[in-house]
């Protein structure tokens, strides 16, 4: 059974997201998520955009990295995007270290309709990326 951790800053959005996904690919997965500034509660707009694919993560948590820098993990993968965003380190026991970098759709301003089309833009290229990985390291590898 592997054991994934995903990682981000806030632990709010990107990478609940991914954590949603790699649920929902495979029950047998050991899936964590959790941030280096971790806010204590999930982004709403994330928990409606993965909703509205049929994927619930509101009963998530939003934790600190710390909680789980004394387990061993087959792969740790970080989340964060843009260049002016400092991805964490994950100082503890893990076999592979991934990057995935996603912008954060929790930085989008305008109308209501563009954060929105911001957050699905991002959700879908985290399900393509992780599907990828899921299939190519996990499934197949």
């Amino acid at each position: 059974m592997k054991k994934i951790l995903v990682l981000c800053t806030g632990n709010s959005c990107r990478s609940q997201m991914a954590h949603g996904f790699l649920d929902s690919f495979d029950k047998d997965l050991i899936i964590r998520s959790a941030g280096t500034e971790a806010s204590g509660k999930l982004n709403h707009k994330a928990v409606e955009v993965m909703k509205e694919i049929g994927i619930d993560i509101s009963k998530n948590t939003s934790d600190s990295v710390d909680k789980y820098l004394e387990e061993e993990w087959d792969y740790v993968i970080t989340v964060c995007g843009g260049a002016n965003e400092k991805c964490p380190a994950f100082i503890g026991k893990v076999k592979n270290r991934i990057h995935m970098g996603f912008d954060d759709p929790s930085d989008a301003v305008g109308s209501e309709e563009f954060i929105n089309s911001e957050f699905r833009r991002i959700r879908d290229k985290i399900e393509i990326s992780f599907k990828e990985f899921y299939l190519k390291e996990i499934k197949n590898g």
